[in-house]
């Protein structure tokens, strides 16, 4: 029994020593054709890194601000008995906007006038008593005071009664109203926005480095997403002189002229600051530049060292030629451009490098290029309009 059972184990490793043994020489066997096999080409598109001179920019990014913008309020409060504009209304300075219930206000000035009047005429009587010597100086002077006071107290009583009528505080367009007859209004509610549209500023902020380059008066060209092709040019008026600790960033404002009043407070804003001279830089297209968490890399095109020549005729079944491959190479990167961004760093002038399809790429793979359905890279693009 026990020799049966050893001869049937035997026979069993055998079989199955067998099916492994086949299955490895199978697996090495197609290791070995897969290694010999020629990789397929990858099809991309190529560029050539050349020169080109920009002239000498910042771009960067900020908002529209008024001249003079704000929410009017109310300092007293009060019922609206009266609304003298409308939303969205253009109005001068000084124009009434709302009126609020003063009876009171206006009852309480006319006492306090009329103390002021009996206290004024107390004052020339005890003036002409002081001429004659017939009351003490300390008298007159008790009637001087109490005449000032009077009329002190009516002068606060009319700037309270004044409250009552809101005017605008300077000259501007009205926003959308707020407020509604017969409302009660609190000290400080708002009743409605009033904004000076022309001129307008554009704030934004540069990093510290920059600092020693920019001046009063340089020329700033502002795009809007709203207005797409459109350019809207102006001046920096102010550099702001302290650098923000917190950001290592300082703030610059620029005018701009704004009479058709399109461009409006808090509008979003790209803005390209001019600055004096050009730059020669190298730079390649945008697609072409691979980011990563190791690196800003790309990939150059090159000649293969150990290359055959061509076939005379196509081999059935085998890849296209090419004598073609890509070498990943890391770059640093400056300004970017439109569709271009300069390369500073480990490429040359006239280095072709990959455009499209880098996902797919790596080391010494073959390529063949391709550019018959790219489109032309841009210093200044413009989107398609629908």
């Amino acid at each position: 029994m026990t020799k049966r059972m050893i001869i049937m184990l035997v026979l069993v490793g055998i079989v199955f020593g067998a099916i492994f043994g086949m299955k490895w020489f199978g697996n090495k066997m197609m290791n070995e054709y897969l290694a010999k096999a020629p990789v397929p080409p990858a099809t991309i598109s190529a560029a050539a890194a050349g020169m080109m001179t920009w002239d000498n920019r910042l771009e960067t990014i900020g908002s529209f601000v008024p001249v003079n913008g704000t929410e009017v309020t109310t300092e007293s409060g009060g019922i609206v008995t009266a609304i003298h504009f409308d939303s969205g209304a253009k109005v001068g300075k000084g124009a009434a906007l709302v009126t609020l219930d003063s009876a009171n206000e206006a009852a309480e000035l006319k006492r306090l006038e009329a103390q002021a009047e009996l206290a004024e005429l107390n004052r020339s009587r005890r003036e002409k008593l002081y001429g004659m010597e017939a009351i003490s100086k300390s008298d007159y002077d008790a009637a001087v005071s109490e005449a000032a006071a009077a009329k002190s107290a009516a002068d606060a009583q009319r700037a309270k009664l004044a409250q009552k009528y809101i005017r605008a505080p300077f000259a501007g367009q009205l926003g959308i109203r707020k407020i509604n007859l017969g409302q009660y209004l609190a000290p400080g509610t708002a009743i409605v926005s009033l904004q000076t549209l022309d001129p307008i500023y554009f704030d934004f902020s540069l990093p510290e480095q920059q600092v020693a380059l920019v001046q009063e008066g340089l020329t700033v060209n502002i795009r809007v997403d709203s207005m797409p092709g459109e350019q809207f040019a102006g001046s920096v008026v102010a550099i702001e002189p302290q650098i923000d600790e917190a950001t290592r960033n300082f703030k610059l404002r620029a005018r701009l002229a704004n009479t058709d009043h399109r461009l409006r407070p808090g509008l979003f804003g790209k803005v390209a600051l001019t600055l004096p001279g050009e730059r020669s830089l190298l730079v390649v297209p945008r697609t072409a530049i691979s980011y990563n968490s190791y690196g800003t890399s790309v990939f150059v095109v090159q000649k293969k060292k150990d290359a055959p020549p061509p076939p005379a005729e196509p081999t059935p079944g085998a890849p296209p030629y090419t004598d073609l491959e890509v070498i990943q190479r890391f770059v640093k990167t400056g300004d970017a451009r439109g569709d271009f961004v300069a390369v500073t760093d480990n490429l040359k002038e006239g280095e072709q490098v990959a455009t499209s399809g880098l996902l797919k790429l790596r080391n010494q793979l073959p390529v063949i290029i391709n550019n018959s359905n790219t489109p032309k890279a841009e210093l200044e693009p413009t989107p398609p309009q629908n």
